[in-house]
């Protein structure tokens, strides 16, 4: 895929020679990027982002994340448009998503569609191993290591547990490195391997999808990899959860097992300890809570 050097040809190149944009309209879009609405003189609009062209990789990666959930043909997400630079900024321009309701059935027909995503092949999405993907991404603006790795808990303790454990090791005190050292050893017994491997959005949130306007669910903003479809389930139950139709529908799959609830937490840990290490020392009691409850 090329990468534009301005966002005139990028426009040019993904809506005709004669397009040019004509309005520019900032919105809300995260913590990490700059958000735009684009008008374009065709009518049409597009949806932006932006940032230090610095941060490239991070759209690169939310490019391929897209591109994975979309091949499996489960459930929708922004189809891409363009990648780019313009000056010292990097863009990623994606199809503007219309808004509308959640009506009623869009948290069943949610659990539905998702579970459908968990069930897809994922043998495409990790050369060389089982859980994974295919290059290392973000979430949020943490780096997030995806080396193929056979076995789920192997791959969920070396690349996401340690690697954030490690990140945060400053805020830890002796009594916290102990209850680490004790949990660490306890993870073969605590987690287990999966069914099967899950194509995972990796940071499903209450922020991280959209009703469109035809009432269908949109996924937007993933950090995809390839591991226990319990994980993404856990993610969706840190900040409040959704809806009871969700769960519901979602537990029709399967792949949900006996003992999840007491995973749940060590599998929120690796979401928690990337906030404490992106946005700091608010989110360590909790931290320290399921690292005490699990030593």
């Amino acid at each position: 895929m090329d990468e534009y050097r301005s966002l005139e040809n990028a426009v040019k190149g993904v809506r005709g020679t004669g397009v040019r944009v004509t309005g520019k309209r900032a919105v809300s879009g995260g913590d990490i990027n700059s958000s735009f609405i684009l008008k374009l003189s065709d009518g049409s609009s597009i949806f932006m982002k932006s940032n230090h062209i610095e941060k490239m990789e991070l759209f690169k990666a939310e490019r391929d994340g897209l591109a994975a959930i979309a091949k499996t043909g489960t459930i929708k997400t922004p189809e891409f448009l363009a990648i780019g630079t313009e000056g010292e900024e990097a863009f990623l321009l994606l199809e503007l998503i219309e808004e509308g309701q959640k009506t009623t059935g869009f948290f069943a027909n949610f659990g539905k569609s998702l579970a459908e995503l968990h069930k897809a092949d994922t043998s495409e999405f990790v050369p060389g191993g089982t859980y994974g993907f295919t290059g290392d991404n973000y979430i949020g603006s943490g780096h997030q290591k995806n080396t193929p790795t056979d076995s789920w808990v192997e791959f969920f303790t070396e690349y996401r547990l340690k690697v954030q454990l490690e990140r945060a090791a400053s805020y830890f005190d002796d009594d916290d490195k102990k209850n680490i050292e004790k949990l660490m050893k306890k993870l073969p017994k605590l987690l287990t391997e999966p069914k099967k491997p899950s194509l995972l959005h990796g940071d499903l949130w209450g922020g991280n999808f959209l009703a469109g306007r035809n009432g269908k669910v949109w996924l937007i903003d993933p950090a995809v990899y390839v591991g226990s479809a319990e994980a993404d389930i856990a993610m969706t139950e840190l900040f409040g959860g959704f809806s009871q139709a969700f769960y519901e529908e979602y537990k029709k799959s399967g792949l949900i097992t006996r003992g999840y609830e007491k995973r749940r937490d060590i599998y929120n840990l690796y979401h928690l300890l990337n906030h404490l290490n992106l946005f700091g020392s608010g989110y360590l009691a909790s931290v320290r809570r399921i690292l005490s409850e699990n030593a």
